[in-house]
């Protein structure tokens, strides 16, 4: 579910911002009219009282009268430049062709554990684009090999209608392979061609099917689908062209592919280092309650799994948990959390290990956390005191930091015994 706000832009045109996460979406109001003429709106969750006001609704029912900008967000080009800071690898000296990386989307073996022992046949957790558990059924469904496959799996995932309800179907009933189902935009015109059909009436029929329209516009789609039996395309084929309601460019998935699998090749070659990098952009998302020790992890993925539908918090601990699983199988240990060698805000390596930050610590905020680095950097704390009244932690926070032995070897107080 996305999030959607409203600004005023330039000579009075509105724009409606939409968060998704990775992606933002930019939507373009003709002058004099406001986005709430093309759009309902509600309070979250209907709750009358919120400050927030949303809209949810199909923007393929009003493409062709706004005009919409696709703003891409940074995770990735961050986890990238934290991985060259880790490793001092130049990410544009990565092969996107190396055999354990690629081995990666299609089995468990290029990271020495078994699929019992991280729970997915495919060792893409934590790999952009490819690490969700609908993307890993892709994964399992089809196999891919190569690098070309990836592409195609990008494609069919960033569409709508293009492989569940439509290439899945076809791929495990046998009438299609990866290589001959339609997964980009491109794929179709190209395919029409081969198939002799001339070149402007095939970028025409792609243009149609990539929008949607054979089922808004049923005689035309009979007319083009009349042309395409006498050309002899396969019946699955016409049949998938009418399910598909939107289909990705393959310069997109292209450029996405690329990222994903530099970011896998440190995951085989230089673990430590991708789940350093990992587990610091996702610090927010880490619970020190249960994320410390195995069982922890492994109970809340038991109990995650049966959540019929998971919020947006719960989805972040299950991710977090399966990397933690995976780091496990693959006997990567965290250090914990020390108030003098731990980082404020990022994971570091330290030998084969990983150490904690101390943001990491549960309830302990940012403004303390700034508070600990300035005071911890002049002299050392002198006691539990001492540590709560320079840093202004609350006491519990530090009874947290006792139970996780961050620091030892203080008084509770500066005050001395007569005796």
């Amino acid at each position: 579910m996305s999030r959607k706000s409203h600004v005023r832009c330039g000579a009075g045109e509105n724009l409606e911002i939409i968060s998704k996460g990775y992606l933002s979406l930019l939507i373009i109001v003709p002058e004099g009219k406001s986005i709430y003429d093309f759009t309902p709106v509600q309070r979250p969750a209907n709750d009358q009282n919120s400050t927030s006001i949303t809209t949810h609704y199909d923007y393929h029912v009003m493409d062709e009268q706004l005009v919409k900008l696709d703003i891409l967000g940074h995770d990735d080009p961050t986890t990238i430049k934290l991985l060259q800071d880790l490793t001092k690898v130049n990410v544009y000296d990565i092969p996107l062709t190396d055999p354990k990386t690629l081995k990666l989307f299609s089995s468990t073996e290029s990271l020495g554990v078994t699929p019992d022992e991280i729970g997915s046949v495919v060792g893409t957790y934590g790999v952009p684009e490819f690490g969700t558990g609908f993307v890993r059924q892709m994964l399992v469904d089809t196999k891919p090999t190569t690098f070309a496959g990836l592409c195609r799996i990008s494609g069919l995932s960033h569409g709508t209608d293009v492989w569940l309800n439509n290439a899945q179907d076809f791929v495990r009933q046998g009438e299609a392979t990866l290589s001959e189902i339609i997964s980009v935009r491109d794929d179709i015109m190209n395919f029409l061609i081969d198939s002799g059909i001339e070149k402007g009436l095939a970028f025409k029929i792609m243009e149609f099917v990539r929008k949607g329209r054979p089922s808004k516009e049923p005689d035309t789609w009979e007319k083009y689908s009349n042309i395409m039996k006498e050309k002899k395309v396969p019946s699955w084929y016409i049949e998938s062209c009418k399910r598909i309601k939107y289909m990705f460019p393959k310069g997109h998935a292209v450029a996405y592919v690329m990222m994903s699998v530099r970011i896998a090749y440190f995951k085989v070659h230089y673990p430590q280092a991708f789940y350093t990098a990992y587990l610091t952009r996702k610090a927010d998302d880490f619970d020190s309650d249960f994320m410390l020790t195995l069982d922890g992890v492994k109970n809340k993925i038991k109990e995650l799994n049966n959540e019929p539908r998971m919020d947006v918090r719960q989805k972040g601990q299950m991710a977090l948990s399966e990397i933690i699983l995976e780091m496990n199988a693959r006997k990567i240990e965290f250090l914990g959390v020390d108030l003098y060698e731990s980082d404020g805000f990022k994971f570091k390596v330290e030998g084969d290990k990983i150490r904690l930050p101390l943001i990491a610590v549960n309830g302990l905020g940012a403004a303390v956390v700034e508070n600990m680095l300035a005071e911890r950097s002049g002299r050392s704390f002198s006691s539990y005191e001492d540590l709560k009244r320079r840093t202004k932690a609350s006491a519990t926070i530090i009874d947290k930091l006792k139970e996780l032995g961050s620091i030892k070897g203080l008084s509770d107080t500066d005050q001395r015994s007569l005796f």
